[in-house]
């Protein structure tokens, strides 16, 4: 990787330093270095909900007719899309909530992905605007979603895999910690098959992990 590279590195879980899948996104991030870091920790610091402000601030109305509230939440969205677009790579720590995305997350989504700024209308459908950048995600989960042991449906995969590709990024890698409600075996098991995926990623990379 390149001097000068950017990680945006969002986290999900309440669980704060606890949490399997913070953790792991925190060991992407060592591999990936030396980069410079943006971290935005969703659970303690969740963003709003986008509200009525944000989609009346969205449907078209004239800037200076545009009241403080609805200023704000397009700024603070503005923000968001500028850490995005200035990242290299984003590393994502999420747990599986309820088969999908915890809400935090779901906020940021709702808060980036965003008409005119990173997708347009096309006759084809929706077309990202954004340069394509890798995705480093892991995913943590008390049961099993992939694999031979799978129980339970699994919505966090398509979800992102839309979501990214929307906005014209396309090179996403998820790195399952799956069965962590088990013994302390199966969560050092977790980890070992997550880690030998992320060599398998970024092995064939080397030192260009990030785009230059």
């Amino acid at each position: 990787m390149s001097a000068g590279a950017r990680i945006l590195h969002l986290t999900c879980s309440a669980r704060a330093e606890a949490s399997q899948s913070t953790r792991f996104s925190g060991r992407i991030v060592e591999r990936l270095q030396p980069a410079e870091v943006t971290l935005r920790d969703l659970a303690r610091a969740p963003l709003p909900h986008v509200d009525s402000a944000y989609a009346h601030a969205l449907a078209g109305r004239p800037p200076g007719d545009r009241d403080a509230s609805a200023l704000d939440t397009l700024a603070r969205s503005e923000q968001l899309i500028t850490e995005l677009n200035a990242a290299d790579a984003v590393v994502i720590g999420l747990p599986m909530h309820n088969y999908t995305i915890p809400s935090c997350l779901k906020a940021w989504i709702d808060h980036v992905l965003r008409i005119h700024q990173t997708f347009a209308p096309s006759p084809e459908g929706k077309r990202g605007l954004l340069r394509d950048r890798p995705v480093y995600i892991a995913v943590a989960s008390g049961g099993f979603y992939t694999g031979a042991r799978t129980n339970q449906p699994d919505f966090v995969t398509p979800y992102l895999q839309a979501a990214f590709n929307t906005m014209g990024l396309h090179t996403l890698h998820f790195f399952p910690l799956q069965g962590l409600v088990f013994d302390p075996e199966r969560v050092a098991q977790a980890w070992s098959e997550a880690t030998a995926a992320l060599d398998a990623v970024l092995a064939p990379q080397g030192a260009n992990a990030l785009p230059a």
